[in-house]
């Protein structure tokens, strides 16, 4: 294996590009349109990549393509994110539905978690330094 890339299933995507674009600094790499809105995205930071589609391309798709129905993507995603620093995270993601604001695990991470405007669950985490 190479990488793994979640792909979120949103109804439409430009509200979550303020999360991922305005306020953590990715890239839009690829853009599909559809009308007047985006049908696909990737996402792109660094070494990190995510894409969004929306629900209705995905039909689209099944109809015109193929696609099994299954892929539809229904139900939340969750992403779980390592970050090297939780306060900075925690600042930029002010705002948005945040549903744990601070919590420390049994094994030493510290973690936030949110609802991003698609739907999705993240959860950011920095993890404890190696002794």
């Amino acid at each position: 294996m190479k990488k793994i890339t979640p792909i979120l299933v949103v109804e439409e995507i430009e509200p979550s590009l303020t999360l991922w674009v305005d306020r953590l600094g990715f890239q839009k790499a690829v853009e599909v349109p559809e009308g007047d809105k985006l049908a696909f995205v990737i996402l792109t930071r660094d070494h990190l990549e995510i894409m969004y589609q929306t629900k209705r391309s995905i039909e689209n798709e099944v109809d015109k393509e193929g696609l099994h129905p299954a892929m539809n993507g229904t139900g939340p995603s969750v992403l779980y994110v390592d970050v090297p620093n939780l306060t900075e995270i925690r600042q930029k993601v002010e705002g948005l539905e945040i549903l744990v604001p601070y919590r420390k695990t049994f094994y030493g991470a510290e973690e936030l978690w949110m609802r991003e405007p698609g739907g999705h669950l993240i959860g950011f985490a920095s993890q404890p330094e190696a002794a």
